[in-house]
């Protein structure tokens, strides 16, 4: 099933259903600003293992990153002291943080010490997160190398390559794969593991000189 949704009008009886089918468990395909991406709840453990099975990944090996409405969730799942706080209010956008995680994680993340968080910035993805009330759990499409780049950007070919695997896919329209800035702020100073399309300033005083 194809949904179309718009963040600026959007239709509320298929944003219900949508986030119907989350809350029972199913894995959608929906826009992020780093390209469509699978997405279930994160409460529950399942549809986070329907998602590994989907990439070919063991969890308890490879992190998946919990996508968030707004900063002010984020402290129900993460340890989030000031420094951290005010580094991630400062950037908005295109931006994964590394944070040590809290107990109250989802089953899926028991052993892990830490985290990968991002905030909802395209704004079909926030709206279904405001919705649900809950995280999500993300992962990237599966492409490969050879793959075009378009299957993980066009809802039209992501329903052509995925649509047998997905029972509900969101068409936010057309979203360009940028890769996301990803800071470790696990320990201070912050930790630059990889620069993308979020901005980080050269004079940035709670990062790593090294």
């Amino acid at each position: 099933m194809m949904v179309k949704l718009y963040a600026d009008a959007p239709n509320y009886k298929e944003l219900a259903e949508v986030v119907q089918a989350l809350r029972d468990g199913e894995v959608i395909i929906y826009p992020t600003c780093t390209g469509y991406a699978y997405a279930c709840d994160a409460l529950q453990a399942r549809s986070v293992e329907k998602i590994c099975s989907l990439k070919g990944i063991d969890p308890k090996k490879k992190s998946l990153s919990i996508m968030f409405a707004g900063l002010s969730d984020v402290s129900e799942y993460c340890r989030l002291n000031d420094r951290a706080f005010k580094f991630i209010k400062e950037h908005t956008g295109n931006y994964t943080f590394i944070l040590p995680a809290a107990s109250s994680l989802p089953k899926i993340y028991k052993n892990r010490k830490e985290v990968g968080v991002r905030l909802a910035s395209h704004p079909v993805g926030r709206l279904i997160l405001e919705e649900l009330g809950n995280p999500l759990i993300v992962s990237s499409l599966p492409l490969s190398d050879d793959d075009d780049p378009e299957y993980a950007s066009d809802p039209e070919l992501i329903q052509e390559r995925f649509g047998g695997q997905i029972g509900c896919i969101i068409d936010g329209g057309i979203v360009e794969i940028e890769p996301s800035t990803i800071v470790d702020c696990t320990e201070e100073p912050f930790e630059i593991i990889r620069l993308g399309s979020g901005r980080i300033d050269a004079d940035e005083p709670a990062l790593s000189r090294d």
